[in-house]
């Protein structure tokens, strides 16, 4: 009987870290072992005809014998390859979870974002090249270009967690492949639920990894709410919902209160709460609301303060601005993205002028709501956002 597609990739998908951790611990070269796994994973799929009795065992004894396989051919490393091939392959399920110390070595600093995320996405999540390629909207040359070249810059380098946990950085990580899937930063789809979804669970896997960390489940709860909304953000043809137009109805209710127990969880165990858990908050008054005209604009203004005096961002501080025009009035919210945009970090993007057309309009000054939806239309990279924002500029014409 043929496998169940579905079952035999998640499985693969949960287990693939696992294995490549096991092996990263006990022989330290990621690099061989990395492609060790792949090998161990494409045999699966060749192989099983079911999900066999003992997976990671399975993986693990063909992903160690690819490893001596590989050491064998390599004649200049004889000495290695001795060790390896005496060193008996083992099969029973380790009682050590060295998830935690592979998501530190994918997000390491050494690494630029651009290396850490497919090699997260890799590592951890299971994805071959050619479907990192796909979400990040590149070509699996250069996804495979950037693995190489990151393997190669994690040779020498401890596989171990560290002393001090570098939780913001692995977190950013995550973050990033989130919003990529959430709101694509080019291309025709304004969103790609999958790797938002990918995120989501690597970032469960963090907290499981890290439950008392109030940031992660912070993060965790940022995106199930932003993820709550995936269906109701979009027209059948792909147009872009504007969250104030959006059917409620058609919000994951599951996913909101989990990721409203989560934000209570994250506020209350660190003090004062983190980065993300304060946007998470943020998002959980927006999910709360019966609907638009029910948003408690004034306590997302005082959640926004909160976030901007502590951890000061141009992009925090645009959106800011918005609240400020909702919760004090249009013309208070123009001073307020003025202000915004004499920022050189944001100070020339379209989202400067998405927000000001945005104000403009609510203020009666609908021409110059037009010029400036159109000019932020004219410089969107993101082709739902570009004629959501063209189609606003047309309409106050």
């Amino acid at each position: 009987m043929a496998p169940d597609a579905s079952e035999l990739n998640a499985t693969l998908r949960e287990l693939s870290p696992k294995v490549l951790a096991r092996l990263v611990r006990r022989h330290g070269d990621f690099a061989r072992c990395e492609d060790a796994v792949q090998e161990a994973l494409l045999e699966a799929h060749l192989r099983w005809d079911a999900v066999p009795e003992h997976p990671l065992g399975w993986l693990l004894t063909v992903a160690a014998r690819r490893l001596t396989d590989a050491v064998r051919q390599d004649a200049s490393r004889a000495a290695r390859e001795e060790r390896v091939f005496r060193e008996a392959v083992e099969v029973d399920v380790p009682d050590e979870d060295d998830t935690l110390a592979l998501f530190f070595l994918c997000c390491h600093p050494s690494l630029a974002p651009a290396a850490q995320i497919p090699l997260t996405l890799r590592a951890l999540g299971g994805l071959t090249t050619e479907e990192i390629a796909t979400a990040l909207l590149t070509t699996p040359a250069t996804i495979a270009q950037r693995i190489v070249r990151a393997k190669q810059r994690l040779r020498g380098i401890a596989f171990a967690v560290p002393a001090e946990l570098p939780v913001a950085e692995v977190a950013q990580v995550l973050y990033l492949i989130f919003n990529e899937g959430h709101m694509a930063s080019s291309g025709a789809s304004l969103r790609r639920d999958d790797l938002a979804a990918e995120a989501i669970r690597l970032t469960r896997e963090l907290r499981r990894a890290l439950p008392e960390d109030a940031e992660v489940a912070g993060l965790l709860a940022l995106m199930r709410l932003h993820h709550a909304r995936r269906d109701a953000r979009t027209t059948p043809a792909g147009d872009l919902i504007p969250l104030d137009e959006q059917d409620r109805t058609r919000w994951d209710a599951a996913l909101i209160a989990e990721g409203i127990a989560l934000v209570e969880l994250a506020v209350t165990a660190r003090r004062p709460p983190g980065p993300y858990a304060l946007q998470a908050a943020i998002v959980a008054v927006h999910a709360e609301a019966v609907d638009a005209a029910s948003t408690d604009w004034p306590q997302i203004l005082a959640l926004y303060d909160l976030l901007l005096a502590a951890h000061p961002n141009p992009v925090t501080a645009l959106n800011r601005a918005v609240a400020v025009g909702e919760a004090h009035g249009a013309a208070a919210g123009l001073v307020a993205v003025d202000a915004v945009a004499q920022d050189p970090r944001i100070g020339t993007s379209h989202r400067v002028d998405a927000v000001r057309g945005h104000l403009l309009a609510r203020a009666g000054d609908a021409a110059a709501a037009a010029e400036s939806y159109a000019r932020a239309a004219a410089a969107a990279t993101q082709d739902a956002e570009r004629r959501h924002l063209a189609a606003r500029a047309e309409a106050l014409r």
